[in-house]
């Protein structure tokens, strides 16, 4: 910024690393996420199985659970409506989610 308060650097001060919050849109992780709850994402976080995650794998962003099996990765949504999606090795963590707030019931996740 200058003098005169101008922006002439687009990029943020703050840290790529910290924690932000997503409103989740689907019904897709109910009954633990239900649809319009807020999540919080820990960018920092390193993934292991069965952490709820947001990750980007094709394109597309998904809010899921992280599940191995016999050696693979899989994303989980808990509704059973909709399919597992196995991923191969271009999947990329975006963030570990670490709190949900459910009409102001906070639970921590870790």
């Amino acid at each position: 910024m200058t003098e005169n308060n101008e922006i002439t650097d687009l990029n943020s001060e703050c840290g790529s690393s910290e924690p932000y919050a997503l409103q989740v849109t689907d019904n897709s992780m109910e009954p633990e996420f239900p649809k319009d709850c807020i999540v919080i994402v820990d960018p920092s976080g390193s993934c292991v199985d069965g952490q709820y995650i947001f990750v980007e794998y094709d394109g597309v962003r998904w809010f899921r659970k992280f599940k191995t099996i016999d050696g693979d990765n899989y994303l989980l949504a808990l509704n059973s409506e909709y399919p597992e999606i196995k991923l191969d090795n271009s999947y990329d963590v975006i963030g570990i989610i670490v709190q949900k707030n459910v009409n102001r019931k906070i639970t921590h996740y870790s």
